[in-house]
């Protein structure tokens, strides 16, 4: 038995505030009682025995020691900036005067 209607689906749209054709509704009542049916399989197999999970597969995250490598001297950061003042990157303000 279908729990989605067309009328159920003309409502949402309603409350959605979209318009929705005639085909729309027909093809929306379709992929949404799908939708549905699939939620109440999925419902019957999710018991308390079943450990829930975002993700199918174990993930962890690697992380790398952190370790000091060559680094640049000021003067070859700023060698190709467009302009550059007191050992700084000198921008165009954007927010105003007031900053």
């Amino acid at each position: 038995m279908s729990e989605i209607t067309p009328d159920l689906v003309r409502h949402l749209g309603v409350l959605a505030r979209i318009q929705l054709s005639d085909d729309e509704v027909t093809q929306l009542t379709g992929q949404l009682d799908a939708i549905v049916d699939n939620i109440a399989k999925v419902s019957e197999v999710a018991t308390p025995d079943v450990v829930a999970t975002s993700h199918p597969i174990a993930m962890s995250n690697v992380f790398r020691p952190d370790e000091v490598g060559q680094t640049l001297t000021h003067e070859q950061v700023l060698q190709n900036a467009p302009d550059a003042a007191d050992g700084r990157f000198r921008v165009t303000a954007i927010l105003g005067e007031e900053q």
